[in-house]
């Protein structure tokens, strides 16, 4: 009797834990759903917005089923603006910013992770020290540099200051340390150089770590507002952050127009993302395994 009895408080146990198991599971998943929707609200609401006609956009309390909800707002911006060429402009600024951050970050990560020279680690927190420099303070003297050189108004301009990222080098130099070094001593052996081990063996081991920052840099670039507005005067070079500004009027503003480009521009985030998506999951559990 004493051991069916113990059986039994065992098995109550048991059950009384898996029971609270699955309650904790399901609070989780009804946080998670529950964040999930607090951020992805703005987004629904822009798009609610670019359908909404005229005045209704303003209608309070906010009607979030419009009636005679249409797509006139998105032919109206591409009327507004040449929105194409703009969108081409920012998408190829950033793809063009995102490649040239990943070739100088992943060489120079390579470098302090990889070479013994003096000075690296001093060398490593003062490249790190520019990360806590804000962009408005580096803004005089980059446009004093670019008007020296005559290269204001400038595809190049625009795309410069983002040829390097101080985050870009710490956050691929922290991947390539997760390499083992034994891989590095094999090839080697093999007789391969710094070169030959940089692309063959290092590179394919943090291709997670590449895939984040390519989104990072990619983001940033595509939504980069402040420095453009500074060295870019013609229209035919305006990214689209700059595009969006002007639909802002002095007096009024067409909301549903301004809601229209917005929800086009994180169109090719989404898609960046959606691609990338399984590296950037591998690469948050690399780390979270280090």
């Amino acid at each position: 009797m004493g051991k069916a009895r113990g059986w039994i408080r065992s098995e109550a146990r048991t059950s009384i834990g898996a029971r609270r198991a699955e309650l904790g599971q399901i609070a989780r998943y009804l946080l998670v759903g529950l964040g999930a929707l607090v951020m992805l609200f703005p987004f629904g609401w822009a798009v609610i917005t670019s359908v909404t006609p005229g005045d209704a956009v303003l209608a309070v309390p906010p009607d979030f089923t419009p009636e005679g909800a249409s797509l006139d707002a998105y032919g109206k911006l591409l009327e507004t603006l040449p929105f194409w060429r703009i969108v081409l402009n920012s998408a190829w600024i950033g793809a063009a910013s995102t490649v040239l951050q990943l070739i100088t970050s992943a060489m120079a990560a390579y470098a302090f992770a990889r070479l013994p020279f003096p000075g690296r680690g001093a060398l490593f927190a003062v490249y790190l020290a520019t990360l806590m420099m804000p962009l408005p303070v580096l803004v005089v003297p980059l446009f004093i540099e670019m008007r020296t050189f005559g290269l204001v108004d400038t595809y190049f301009a625009l795309l410069a200051p983002t040829i390097a990222s101080a985050f870009g080098v710490f956050l691929l130099r922290q991947a390539i340390n997760q390499v083992p070094r034994e891989f590095d001593e094999a090839a080697v052996l093999d007789g391969a150089g710094h070169f030959r081990i940089f692309m063959y063996v290092v590179l394919p081991l943090i291709r997670p770590a590449l895939a984040t920052f390519a989104i990072f840099g990619f983001m940033a670039s595509w939504n980069s507002y402040l420095w453009p507005l500074i060295i870019i005067k013609s229209p035919e070079f305006m990214t689209l952050p700059l595009g969006l500004a002007t639909l802002h009027g002095q007096f009024t503003t067409q909301w549903d127009v301004v809601m229209a480009g917005s929800v086009i521009s994180v169109v090719p985030i989404l898609i960046l993302y959606v691609f990338a998506q399984k590296h950037v999951i591998a690469s948050v559990a690399q780390s979270g395994l280090k």
